[in-house]
This record gives structure tokens, C-alpha cells and sequence, in this order.
């Protein structure tokens, strides 16, 4: 078969994605230096819209992990010190150097988890958010002084780093979780070791470098990849002078690092799994409903855990709501994410489109209807098809697992008190997103809804003004908003004399 010759557009692309993956370091980044793993391991990063490595990377072994944790350590006395506006100022300094490279943190991201171009975009910008609103915070951590209601002394509340932090990312928003972690460790005064996902450690190593040229002293923020991450992080978890544990993730992996955490009674952060219901009541505008859907549903290919997973859709309405985004959806492009117009870029990998395949099978089986997708898309990589079901039946496995894919999954309810019942009917309590025109009822479902987060007509609620985080099995703290830096932060209480006793 004759291939066609790359025309002058493509060859432009491809020269830049390869200058910019020459750019990324590929060692570790520990005391302010970049240096190679013990015994010179190392481990491939791939591009999962065509399978190809992109990228070969050092490994840390558990030595290595325990390096970082050192300079982390080192750093920690002379970083508290740092004046808060100093500190602040760097965080400033990074922000504007990511606007200056936005464009090469966005392509990053497409190439190493697959993303469209234009919703990497948008992490850039989000991620951001996190450098600014922290920038600002951090001379803005209060206490206070009064006397005690015994008159017979004075008593001092101020707030210190709370010491040492190890955050773990995930690989689904590889520059937002980065920076919504970091920032309030840095703006509160606490060093880092931070470790990226394996399938996506590309981002966090830029960042670290561009940390760097922000003017970041050495051993404030360490960066390692790994392949064996158990085995790495176990050491740094259990070694005393870690004060801090934060882990975006898996609720699984999240409980058994909370298990470990408990040794040395760390303090812990943990954002874990989510099974958010996407409440549609009869009086709802379905056309915001619709764009709401869409946002909520398919925003980063499904791969968030703020993606709504069960749409529970008022009897009355359900047929025209899913004849809308059957619409809305069957006008997507799938592609790699560098393609112009492309709306569904790849899954992650293999596991996760076998999983979405197995989830839409076992719906069907119980009698759910497919208007639109419904099978992996036969080119390289690992593609599904944006999908939609209608009448999916109680005790499907797909409204009880989190399906992070393109799947939107309908199923009708006839009263207030069913939508509550089947919102609610799940471990997890991360986000809800619920459409009413109704004050009143809006209102209630506010009080009655077992989230953290709820989107009242609208179909996104991530903002680093706002505080993320969730009930139940969906984890522990919040980031973001000015609750994000006080889960870095540890109160100290003093009482003096009375100073005119």
C-alpha cells in the first residue's frame, strides 16, 4: 500500500512536538539538581492515541525516593523562615512564566494523555489559577490574640508549616493537580516531594523546571517518576520527618495510604473516587441541561472525577433530553488530541477502554438502549466511542462503578424523592450537578444531596477560588479556596501571662 507523503502542515507539528519533548527533562529533579536514577533505571512514557513512546524517563527506585525526601527535609527550616511574600512572589513569578509557555504545557498534555489541544488548553489556564490564588494567599494566614475569658491571661493562635509533604498526582489532569497541590504546600511554607503518575510525568517534570527558572531555592519541591510506586512510596510514608501525605486517586489505593499515614498520625489529604448523579427535573431549561450534560459528561474524555456518571432524568422529560445529547454527541470527532476539531481524544490505555466496553455491555444485557457509540474505535490507539444510553436498569454495574469514559448513562425517575434516593445511592459523595428552575427546589436539593460539591445549572465547578474535595468514600480535606492552604498549615496555641497582673 502506498503511503502519502506528509504535506508541509504535518512536518511543521511533528518538529514541534519533537523540540518540545527534547525540552523535558528525563531525570530526577532532587535538591534544585537533575540526576539519573540509581542503578540508571528507567521507563517509558507513550502517546495512547498511537501507542508509540514518546519519551524515555529515569525511574526511581527506593533509594531515590528517599534522596528527595532528604533535600525536602533539608529545605524544610530555611523555606519556613522564607518571608510569606517572598514566597508568594515566586508562586507569581511561576504563573506568569506558564502564560509565556502555555501553548508547550497544552501540547504536552495532549501528547502524553491524549487530550484535545483545547481542553489542554483549558488545564493550563485552571492549573494557573492555583500559582495566582496561593500567590495571594500566602501572606494572608492569620491568627489571633485575645484574652482569655478568665482575664488571667493572654492567649497567642498562629499557624506554621505543617512540615514535609509528599503529594501523589494523578494522570488524568497531569498540570492541575501538580499546581493544586504545590501552591498552598509552597505559599504555607512546606517542602515537597511530589510523584506524577507513571502514565503521565511528562507535565510535572516541565513544571519542575519551570519552578526552577521562577527562582525556587533548591530542595523546595523534588520531582520523581517511578514505575514501582509501592515500593518508593511505602519509605517516604513511614519516615518520621514526613508530615504530610496528599493523594489524588483511586478510593482503593487512597484507604490504603490512609492505613499507612496512620503510623506516624500524618496529616492527610485525599481526593478519591467520585459517582456523581446529574439531576434533570421536569421544569429544567433543557438546553442548559443539554450544554450542561455535555460539559459535565464529556469534559477530558470522561476522565475526571468530577464527570457526572448516572443522569437521572425526569420520566416526563428523558425522552427529548436523550434524543438531544444523542444529537449533541453524534457530531463528535474523535482523533488525537492535536487534530483540528477533535472532541474525543483516546482513554488513557487499554484497561480503561475494556472497561468502559465491559460497563456498556453489562447496561445492555439488562436491557439499556444504545442510541449513539457503544464499541472501541478500530484505529491505534485506545479509542471509544462518545456513547449514550437510555433505560438504564437498577443494578447495572454501570451506576455503581466510576466509568471514567465517554459514557453518559440515562435513567428516569417520577418524583423529588426518587431523584434524592438514586443521587444518593452510592458510597461515593464527591460532586451532583442538579437542573431546576425552581428556587425552592433547587434549595433542597442543596441540603439533601451527599456531596461535597454540587453545580446548581451548571455543568462545571472547579474553580481555585472554590474549596474541592468530597464526602463519604470520596475522601478527606479540600483544596483550593482559602480552606487549601490551612490543610498544609498546624495551629499552635500559646498562653502568656497577663501582662498587667
Amino acid at each position: 500500500m502506498l503511503r502519502h507523503p506528509k504535506t508541509r502542515e504535518s512536518l511543521v507539528t511533528e518538529n514541534r512536538e519533537t523540540e518540545l519533548l527534547a525540552s523535558v527533562p528525563d531525570g530526577l529533579f532532587i535538591g534544585g539538581e537533575w540526576v539519573a536514577a540509581s542503578g540508571d533505571r528507567t521507563l517509558k512514557v507513550y502517546d495512547p492515541a498511537t501507542g508509540d513512546v514518546i519519551k524515555t524517563i529515569a525511574d526511581a527506585s527506593p533509594e531515590d525516593g528517599m534522596k528527595a525526601l532528604d533535600a525536602a527535609a533539608e529545605a524544610a527550616a530555611s523555606w519556613a523562615a522564607t518571608p510569606a511574600r517572598v514566597r508568594g512572589e515566586i508562586l507569581r513569578r511561576a504563573f506568569d512564566l506558564l502564560q509565556e509557555r502555555k501553548e508547550d504545557f497544552a501540547l504536552l498534555m495532549t501528547l502524553e494523555m491524549g487530550k484535545p489541544l483545547a481542553e489542554a488548553r483549558g488545564e493550563v489556564a485552571y492549573g494557573g489559577e492555583f500559582l495566582r490564588w496561593f500567590s495571594e494567599e500566602a501572606p494572608r494566614v492569620q491568627g489571633r490574640y485575645g484574652a482569655n475569658p478568665e482575664g488571667t491571661g493572654r492567649m497567642i493562635v498562629s499557624q506554621h508549616p505543617v512540615g514535609p509533604c509528599f503529594l501523589i498526582t494523578p494522570w488524568n489532569f497531569p498540570l492541575a493537580m501538580a499546581t493544586r497541590k504545590i501552591a498552598p504546600a509552597l505559599a504555607a511554607g512546606c517542602t515537597v516531594v511530589i510523584k506524577p503518575a507513571e502514565l503521565t510525568p511528562l507535565t510535572t517534570l516541565l513544571f519542575a523546571k519551570l519552578l526552577q527558572d521562577a527562582g525556587l531555592p533548591k530542595g523546595v519541591v523534588n520531582v520523581f517518576s517511578t514505575s514501582t510506586s509501592g515500593a518508593v512510596s511505602g519509605p517516604i510514608i513511614a519516615d518520621p520527618r514526613l508530615r504530610k501525605l496528599s493523594f489524588t486517586g483511586s478510593t482503593p489505593v487512597g484507604q490504603k495510604l490512609l492505613q499507612q499515614a496512620s503510623v506516624n498520625v500524618l496529616r492527610t489529604s485525599m481526593e478519591l473516587g467520585g459517582n456523581a448523579p446529574f439531576v434533570v427535573f421536569d421544569d429544567a431549561d433543557l438546553d442548559k441541561a443539554v450544554e450542561g450534560a455535555i460539559a459535565a459528561k464529556f469534559r477530558n474524555i470522561g476522565q475526571a472525577c468530577t464527570a457526572a456518571n448516572r443522569f437521572i432524568v425526569h420520566r416526563s422529560v428523558a425522552d427529548e433530553f436523550a434524543r438531544r445529547v444523542t444529537e449533541r454527541v453524534q457530531g463528535f470527532a474523535t482523533g488525537r488530541g492535536t487534530e483540528d476539531g477533535v472532541t474525543i481524544g483516546p482513554l488513557i490505555n487499554e484497561a480503561a477502554v475494556e472497561k468502559a466496553s465491559s460497563l456498556v455491555q453489562d447496561a445492555v444485557a439488562r436491557g439499556a438502549v444504545v442510541t449513539t457509540g457503544g464499541a472501541r474505535v478500530e484505529r491505534a490507539g485506545t479509542f471509544y466511542e462518545a456513547t449514550v444510553l437510555t433505560d438504564v436498569r437498577p443494578g447495572s454495574d454501570i451506576l455503581r462503578e466510576e466509568i471514567f469514559g465517554p459514557v453518559l448513562a440515562i435513567v428516569p425517575f417520577d418524583d423529588e424523592d426518587e431523584a434524592v434516593r438514586l443521587a444518593n445511592d452510592t458510597e461515593y459523595g464527591l460532586v451532583s450537578y442538579v437542573y431546576t428552575e425552581s428556587l425552592s427546589r433547587g434549595q433542597r436539593m442543596i441540603e439533601r444531596l451527599e456531596t461535597g460539591m454540587m453545580g446548581l445549572n451548571v455543568g462545571v465547578v472547579s474553580n481555585a477560588a472554590a474549596p474541592f474535595g468530597g464526602w463519604k468514600l470520596s475522601g478527606l480535606g479540600r483544596e483550593g479556596g482559602a480552606e487549601g492552604i490551612h490543610e498544609y498549615l498546624q495551629t499552635k496555641y500559646t498562653l502568656t501571662a497577663n501582662p498587667f497582673a
